[in-house]
């Protein structure tokens, strides 16, 4: 008899792992490769929403979470994860940045916003009106913590790589049994896949496609992530990730020429160096129709409980979430009302009526 069986190994899925093996709790996690938004991910964490000038909900408490989690992890994989690096935010007018500067005042953000203006020095970015830079930021490499974190469990043998038949779980008051394996709960941490779950289909998980290109430039030379109508993130090797799109209609995990000439439109507004397609990837985030994070127990079966919703930001939320899932199954705590699944309990009895 496990603990627990995991569904779906994104960051929602490793975060609630290492929960679990923190506690001394046994598990296992069963996954497939058909959701790749954690994967493609551009991984940055930053704790404004740079489109307004507002800080990311909870955004002080996330990262208190995420940035020793990421620490953890490079240490218990080998590997680096965590790359510090800024974010510049590109001004396209002194009316902007009066704004970054008046944001800058506010409670909630001041420990976030530099108030010195940053002067633009690279000849290959127009940015004539120069930057604002946003403290405590950096980049996690997504793919990387995946792929070396899938490894660790299988030589563990805690990884089952299979699609998961729902319809193969049976539910008792007592615990759960998925084929041969016996459980006392289940945890579902699927993203997108959300929308095959049965049990959980009722929430209101809307999904946005987005895209985002890899190019190589050798003689931008840019160190830094520059944040204009896209994010320019640096690789390395003259490489940088360019993203991302938001649709809301197309739910493939196929890359469009349509999304493709907006990323280079927008790109070649400020960037006026050379520059080569090396890769386009998309994929679907597990957005929420409030914005928030779902979290919590299913409203009929006690032993089935939900970790998704993060929509773009789940290299900050992931560990902060999962914590909150973890002591409310353990310690029967209670989970932040905004996460929460039982803010759409209604809905469900709706759903099952």
């Amino acid at each position: 008899m496990l603990d627990y069986i995991i569904v779906g190994l994104g960051l929602a899925g490793i975060s609630f792992c290492e929960q679990l093996e923190r506690n001394n709790k046994s598990f296992l996690v069963i996954s497939d490769d058909s959701q790749t938004s954690s994967v493609i991910a551009g991984g940055l964490y930053n704790p404004v929403i740079l489109k307004r000038f507002t800080p990311a909900w909870k955004a002080q408490e996330q990262l208190g979470k995420a940035i020793p989690f990421y620490q953890g992890l490079e240490e218990k994989l080998k590997v680096q994860l965590d790359f510090k690096v800024p974010v510049l935010r590109r001004f396209a007018s002194v009316e902007e940045q009066n704004l970054w500067f008046e944001a800058a005042d506010k409670k909630g953000l001041s420990n976030f916003l530099s108030t010195e203006l940053v002067q633009n020095k690279n000849p290959k970015i127009n940015a004539p009106f120069g930057y604002g830079e946003v403290l405590h930021t950096g980049r996690i490499d997504t793919a990387t913590l995946l792929n070396s974190y899938a490894d660790y469990l299988l030589k563990q043998q805690l990884f089952l790589k299979e699609t998961f038949d729902y319809s193969a779980l049976k539910i008792s008051k007592e615990n759960v049994e998925y084929k041969s394996i016996e459980a006392r709960q289940i945890v579902f941490a699927e993203g997108f896949g959300l929308k095959q779950n049965p049990y959980f289909s009722y929430l209101p998980l809307n999904g946005t496609k987005g895209e985002l290109l890899t190019i190589k430039a050798r003689t931008l030379m840019e160190d830094k992530v520059i944040k204009s109508s896209v994010f320019i993130i640096p690789l390395g090797d003259d490489l940088y990730r360019v993203g991302a799109t938001y649709k809301w209609k197309d739910k493939s995990n196929i890359p469009t020429q349509e999304a493709k000439s907006e990323l280079l439109q927008k790109l070649d507004t400020f960037l006026t160096c050379d520059y080569e397609i090396v890769d386009h990837v998309a994929g679907i985030r597990p957005t929420v129709a409030d914005r928030r994070p779902l979290v919590g127990r299913h409203p009929k079966y006690g032993n089935l409980y939900m970790l998704n919703g993060f929509g773009s930001r789940g290299v900050m939320i992931a560990p902060f979430a999962a914590e909150q899932l973890y002591a409310a199954i353990e310690k029967k705590e209670p989970i932040l009302k905004e996460m929460d699944i039982s803010r759409f309990t209604k809905k469900y009895f709706e759903y099952a009526d």
